[in-house]
This record gives structure tokens, sequence and C-alpha cells, in this order.
């Protein structure tokens, strides 16, 4: 994941050695600042998706997406405490119909595949374990729009900061997960935390799977791109509101390949997603708007003598 992010951060280089060589930059120049202070977003990217990996083992799938859904009440939330952001009722009401429709399309597809490979006490751990995630991801967002809004960073350069200190860390801690024993949990070999080793000769002895960790950086680098992108020209919570609309999405594409079956419960989740996120991005402030200037009919009497009345000059006496 953060080999993806770094590579973001190699592209903007290379923009800038391209742009530097124009008569007129294209690139506006960046305010100085500390890179680490893209080391906070770092670590919580990097803690929020652990916990995250390691509960979607807890929990089914349809869980495991709809509460992630959670992350918009928290974003929202962090963004008025310690942004002074201002969130109108719509809004509000747009962030609540989202997770109602995360909810529903999550329930349509708990109640297609019931999962009996976990108990209870899994499943609750991990729902506990996804929803305190969220927390820590709602920070990362908010940090991020901080940042970003202040130093104007580009967007390659902040994915591609946080990515070098992710990648560094991770790095350093494979060291000690190779020696920590883990028992079942470790799910290798060796049954430890994380056998580094074995994943490599994994990927030399199935091509497949490199060309499933090149789609995985390649997928990885352009969504944190977009992201920063959005948190950037507009907000950290409508990132959170269009970050939540990947659940329709992977919906629509496991319906097409034939990975799910489909189920109506999913169409009215849908619906209700795509109100959620009008609501909150103000889709309905025009159609309000029209319907405000839209002059009052008159009665049908009223509209015959204006028709057929006498005319009266337009400096006549009154």
């Amino acid at each position: 994941m953060f080999l993806g992010e770094f590579s973001c951060l190699v592209a903007f280089y290379l923009l800038m050695c391209r742009d530097r060589r124009r008569a007129e930059p294209i690139l506006a120049t960046a305010q100085p600042f500390n890179p680490l202070l893209f080391l906070p977003p770092a670590l919580c990217d990097m803690t929020g998706t652990s916990i995250m990996y390691v509960a979607l083992n807890m929990t089914s799938a349809s869980s495991f997406q709809m509460l992630r859904g959670a992350v918009i009440i928290f974003t929202g939330l962090l963004s008025v405490a310690f942004l002074g952001r201002k969130l109108v009722l719509s809004q509000w009401l747009g962030i609540a119909v989202t997770i109602a429709g995360l909810v529903v399309v999550g329930l349509a597809d708990l109640l297609n595949n019931q999962d009996e490979k976990h108990n209870l006490s899994e499943v609750i751990t991990g729902d506990l374990l996804i929803i305190m995630a969220q927390v820590i991801v709602a920070i990362q967002m908010v940090l991020e729009e901080k940042f970003v809004y202040k130093h104007d960073v580009h967007p390659l350069r902040a994915v591609g900061t946080e990515g070098l200190f992710g990648f560094v860390i991770l790095t350093l801690l494979l060291i000690p997960m190779y020696f920590i024993p883990a028992g079942s949990f470790g799910g290798n070999p060796r049954h430890v935390l994380e056998d580094a080793l074995d994943a490599f000769c994994q990927v030399g002895r199935q091509p497949l799977i490199a060309l499933a960790l090149l789609g995985n950086i390649s997928s990885i680098a352009f969504f944190n791109f977009a992201g920063i992108s959005v948190t950037k020209e507009i907000s950290a919570t409508t990132r959170m509101v269009l970050d939540s609309l990947r659940t329709v999405v992977i919906w629509a594409v496991s319906l097409a390949v034939g990975w799910e079956v489909f189920h109506a419960l999913q169409i009215l989740g849908f619906l209700i997603l795509l109100a959620g996120a009008a609501l909150y991005n103000g889709l309905h402030q025009p159609l309000l708007a029209r319907l405000a200037r839209r002059p009052p009919a008159g009665t049908p009497g009223e509209q015959e003598s204006l028709l057929h009345g006498e005319r009266m000059p337009i400096n006549a006496d009154s």
C-alpha cells in the first residue's frame, strides 16, 4: 500500500523537473513546510488500515463495507471541532442518508451471504475494531486537510510523503515481526506475525501474485492522489462521502463478474446513497432556487383579463 503511495512522490519530482524546463512554469510553488508534518497522517493510515484488515478476518465482508461508512460521522464531527467548519442542515442530512444507504447495502449483502465461519464473539470484536479504525481514519483525513490547505502542498507530494514514511516504518517493523510468534493467527508456515521471506518466495513462484501486487500498487497510488485532490479542492467530509460510494462500485462489479447474486434491497441502498451524496454536495439547491423563482400561477379570471383586457398606454395617468 505505502509503496503505491510512495510512487506518487517519484511522479511529483518527475513532474517538477519537466515543469522547470518550461518558459512559464505551471506548478505553483508551495509554502515551505516540514515534511514531518505528514508523519502523523501516515501513522494514522498505517494503524487504521492494519486494524481494519485484522477485523476483516473476524467478520464478514458485508459488515466490513457497511461499518466503514461510519467514518463520515467522525470526519464531519472532527472537521467541525478542529477545522472550524460549519455544516448546514442539508449536509448533516446528507451524511445521515448516506450512512442509511450503506446500512441497507450491507444488510442486503449480509442476507445474501450468511457467514458461518465466525462465532458471535469474533463478529462483535471485528465490528468494534472496524468502528474504532474509522475514528483513526477520520483523524487522518482532518490532518491532511489542515496541512494541505495551510501549506498548499501538491497532492502528489502529500501522498508520496506519507507513503515514504509508511514504507520506511513498515519495512523496519518487518524485522521484529519475523521473530514474534503468533500461533495460528500468523497464517504462515513459521506461525509468526509476518514472514517476509515466505512472501517473496510466493511472489517468485506465482507470477499472478506479482501481477496482482502491481495492480494494487497502481490503484492505491491513483486512489490516494484523487482523495488528496478532493480534500484540497473541497473538504475532508466530501472525500469521505465519495469514498463511501465505493460500496456501490464493489457491489456493481461483483454482480457483473458473477461473484454475487442480485438482491432487490441493493437497489434501494443504491438510491439512498445517491440521495445522500446529492444532499451533501448541494445538488438540491439549484432545484429549490428554480422553484422559488417561478412566479405563482394566477386565477383563470385574472389571466383572461390580462390577455383580453383593454391596453393602456405606458405613460397613462394612474
